[in-house]
């Protein structure tokens, strides 16, 4: 049976670096759903045409959209050994239908990004600027953390009450972050 674990955070707080490392060196899949659905952007496809604009927006593609995507995608061989979800669950709605597939894959740990606005919209600012994304401008920014604060943050609670919650402070080095994920990975 693998496990999933979920890095949970506003934008810009640092989920993806560190799932990307973490996956790689305790041989895990690193699925972001972000980069999932910019994939069906840049391919044209029907799912990438309605999430597109929803994007852009800064706001969140409908649930069924990307748990059928999600489930299609732990279907994969390299999550045999488990996965860290970035990005995913972003709703209550979302995070109640994955309950409903925890049983090939259960939820091993929840870990919680913490950063203050001002350090985030300045970190998505600069990654739009290095990476050309239409989706990192101020407008939109100060969209998702709303949206963030809205949909997503309750999920700290949910996750609390099952006993799931680390959390993790995302200001300062992504090294020292790293290593402070990697102890609690080490210990599971």
């Amino acid at each position: 049976m693998s496990k999933l674990f979920i890095f949970l955070g506003p934008p810009g707080a640092g989920k993806g670096t560190q799932a990307s490392q973490i996956a790689k060196n305790f041989n895990l899949a690193h699925i972001s759903t972000g980069e999932m659905l910019r994939e069906h952007v840049t391919n044209q496809t029907e799912l990438g045409k309605k999430a597109k604009n929803l994007l852009d927006e800064g706001l969140l593609v409908p649930d069924d959209l990307v748990i059928n995507m999600l489930v299609e995608r732990l279907s994969h061989t390299d999550c045999k050994n488990g996965a860290i979800l970035d990005g995913f669950p972003r709703t209550l709605g979302q995070a109640k239908s994955l309950q409903n597939i925890s049983d090939d894959f259960p939820i091993n740990k929840v870990f919680v990004f913490e950063a203050d606005n001002e350090e985030l919209i300045k970190r998505i600012l600069l990654r739009g600027e290095v990476s050309g994304r239409s989706d990192d401008t101020e407008e939109s920014i100060k969209v998702r953390l709303d949206v963030y604060n809205s949909d997503t943050a309750p999920l700290v609670n949910y996750y609390q009450e099952q006993q799931l919650v680390t959390t993790i402070n995302a200001i300062g080095e992504i090294e020292d972050i790293y290593n402070a994920i990697a102890l609690h990975f080490n210990n599971l």
